[in-house]
């Protein structure tokens, strides 16, 4: 190891979606990972600086694969705010996510796209936006949740053209049983994007069709689909099923039961379930109304409902979902950072740059209290949010 630039981050219990290690050390080089291990194998080099993390927990940076908005921001309606909210989400521990629109005109993705494509504004110090999901406009309308029903629409592959990871689109939700879905489903999947059924009325023969066809992900399992039954399995039967899919699930207690989060968990835990928040713009505000896409959505202490008592999106944080699953599910610290930190990463296709602490990899890094609680977080090896007193 070379001395010059190294920044360490020493004496703290590191835990990775692979391996716990106490009292050890890591050290960052140039935004990236050098070298992880204890005293006795990465000793601090008397000229390296270094923070000094006893009684704390180091976990690779969080990553939210849905994300409407935050801080009064939703980016369906003002795509643009992605930095805005990306400099402030890192309070919560979140180093990636994936800006959420959902169903609107066409032209809103476009410039979702545009917007990303032009980068970071300079001096930018905040979360990286690593894409967009695309949530709608290919939904079905009987399952449409808080979706605009005036701008759903049918698949086109002539719509979806520019849509693919270097054009910014990472993830698209799509309800498989569509006329025309199955094509859309087999050229994105073929061009890297993530595949979701999500907002669906799928029997299970056409879920398993849409499987076939490159769907790998469930949007929000159990929520804006049919119900689970014993003889006609469905969407949720189908999707748990098969262990080619990951599960993305809300954890915030109000969207999925947490005895039924228990239930599933044996069948997921193996880097299956993806946990994320679905937050949107009253993230981190206090309640009253807010925006999600074209709806004005009443938010409570916990809850963001439209006036029909829709669930329209959430206000849990992505820290929280952490917690809740450790609290609902009774697993290990390293299995619940797993659903939130290789297993996105996985997904979409970063599994050698995030998601793990290892060399090489990303220095997006969260510094945790013994509960959980985040206490700094660092993007690219430079501390984006300190929490006071750390």
């Amino acid at each position: 190891m070379s001395i010059n630039s190294l920044f360490c981050i020493a004496n703290a219990t590191i835990i990775t979606p692979v391996v716990t290690l106490n009292q050890g050390n890591v050290f960052i080089a140039d935004g990236l990972v050098e070298a992880v291990g204890s005293n006795d194998q990465c000793p601090i080099p008397d000229e390296a600086p270094f923070l000094d993390a006893t009684g704390m927990i180091i976990a690779p940076g969080f990553i939210d694969l849905q994300f409407n908005g935050a801080f009064g921001h939703d980016l369906t309606y003002d795509p643009a705010a992605l930095w805005q909210i990306g400099a402030a989400l890192t309070r919560y521990g979140v180093t990636s996510f994936l800006p959420t629109i959902i169903t609107a005109p066409l032209p809103t993705v476009r410039l979702a796209q545009q917007i990303w494509l032009e980068g970071s504004p300079e001096g930018y110090s905040g979360s990286t936006p690593l894409g967009l999901h695309v949530e709608g406009p290919y939904l079905n309308p009987e399952k449409k949740g808080a979706h605009d029903p005036a701008h759903l629409r049918l698949p086109s592959l002539n719509e979806v053209i520019s849509w693919s990871p270097e054009m910014g689109i990472r993830l698209v939700t799509l309800a498989p049983e569509l006329p025309g879905a199955l094509d859309v489903i087999s050229a994105l999947a073929q061009k890297g994007v993530v595949v979701s059924a999500g907002h669906s009325m799928a029997t299970y023969d056409e879920t398993r069709l849409g499987i076939m066809a490159g769907i790998r992900y469930a949007t929000h399992l159990f929520n804006a689909m049919m119900t689970l039954h014993h003889r006609q399995p469905g969407l949720i039967g189908a999707l748990l099923a098969d262990e080619r899919v990951t599960i993305g699930l809300i954890p915030d207690g109000l969207h999925v039961h947490p005895a039924l989060m228990k239930m599933i968990w044996p069948m997921t835990h193996d880097g299956r379930l993806n946990l994320v928040t679905d937050a949107m713009s009253a993230l981190g505000m206090s309640p009253g109304n807010y925006k999600l896409g074209s709806h004005e959505v009443l938010v409570s202490d916990d809850r963001a409902t439209l006036d029909n008592g829709t669930l329209a999106g959430s206000v849990l944080s992505l820290d929280q979902a952490l917690r809740n699953l450790l609290k609902y599910t009774g697993c290990s610290p390293a299995e619940a950072l797993r659903t939130i930190t290789s297993t996105p990463a996985s997904l979409i296709g970063l599994s050698g740059r995030k998601g793990q602490i290892a060399p090489g990899y990303d220095a997006d890094l969260v510094l945790l209290s013994p509960d959980f609680q985040v206490m700094a977080t660092f993007v690219g090896g430079q501390m984006v949010y300190r929490r006071a007193g750390v």
